[in-house]
């Protein structure tokens, strides 16, 4: 098939060479002159036969929304626009209205793999008419793994990327969970190889998963990872998934603490346990330590134990 992708870069680049791959006539557009393939959005749109696909693989938020508005200007009745970027499932149901207006379809499709697609392939969650992904199904097929699985119509425009969102959701859990783990073992003094441990679950566990793998990679590449630093970002689904847990009423404990988790990691210092030390202090005298004070590697506590008195006032 032809299809237009706009955005080029590792995810959208990737994509377009696996499509090639497969025999697609993929027509790129990017801000980047040197990956491009035609200087402008109405060059895009003028070389594809109708019905025109045209997906769009840029930030979530304005940059999709404004391309969105402005391909909706170029596109005629029977063509369709697919989001395959990481935007907010709500804003796919306004993009499709905007759209269904002017007679263009839209897709909504959240797409995992990272890297690592290019070869192995997308897992693809769409949203969307039926009539609409079918005219898109000829790419999906191409960019999603070589097996029975890969690729879910997940339900009406918003479907794909609320599936999308969770799935994130869950990563950041896993991730986490992974992260404690790893700093557990490393605190003890009786495991002496722990990066062997990670790797030897990798085979015949029920935790083996291919984070695990990058894990085991990532300490082989640097032991100990005296090269990263301890904070990490959100993109923004982590959140998203968090708020829809609690517009459904879902006890969402492990998601949740693994979003604070990243919130904690940017923090040089705690405003909120600087807070708590100082009430111990005021209501039973205990210990605290002075701001400045060198880091060193904490004691197991004893109950009841510190300060002579016990936690509660």
């Amino acid at each position: 098939m032809d299809i237009g992708l706009i955005g080029l870069g590792k995810m959208g680049g990737n994509m377009r060479e696996r499509l090639r791959r497969d025999g697609h006539t993929v027509v790129g557009f990017d801000h980047n002159a040197e990956v491009r393939d035609v200087d402008s959005l109405a060059d895009l749109v003028d070389q594809l036969p109708s019905p025109k696909v045209v997906w769009v693989m840029v930030p979530a938020g304005d940059p999709t929304r404004q391309t969105i508005e402005a391909l909706g200007e170029l596109l005629g009745a029977g063509d369709v626009v697919v989001d395959g970027g990481n935007s907010r499932w709500t804003d796919d149901q306004l993009a499709a209205a905007h759209l269904n207006e002017l007679g263009v379809g839209f897709v909504d499709c959240g797409v995992s793999g990272g890297v690592w697609g290019r070869d192995n392939g997308y897992a693809l969650m769409a949203g969307g008419d039926a009539a609409d992904v079918a005219k898109v199904q000829p790419a999906f097929d191409s960019l999603k793994p070589p097996s029975d699985d890969g690729f879910v119509h997940a339900g009406p425009v918003g479907a794909g990327h609320f599936a999308k969102m969770v799935h994130n959701g869950i990563e950041y859990a896993v991730m986490q969970a992974y992260a404690e783990g790893y700093e557990l073992l490393e605190k003890t003094a009786v495991v002496e190889n722990v990066t062997d441990v990670l790797a030897s679950w990798r085979t015949g566990t029920v935790i083996r998963s291919w984070l695990l793998d990058l894990l085991v990679q990532a300490l082989r590449e640097d032991d100990g990872l005296s090269k990263v630093e301890g904070y990490a970002e959100d993109s923004g689904e982590g959140r998203w998934t968090v708020e829809a847990a609690i517009d459904h009423a879902v006890p969402l404990h492990a998601i949740t603490a693994s979003l604070f988790a990243r919130f904690a990691s940017r923090q040089d210092e705690s405003t909120a346990m600087k807070a708590v030390a100082a009430m111990r202090n005021q209501f039973g005298g205990h210990a605290v330590r002075a701001a400045g004070t060198p880091d060193t590697q904490a004691e197991p506590a004893t109950p009841g134990a510190e300060g002579g008195g016990r936690e509660g006032a």
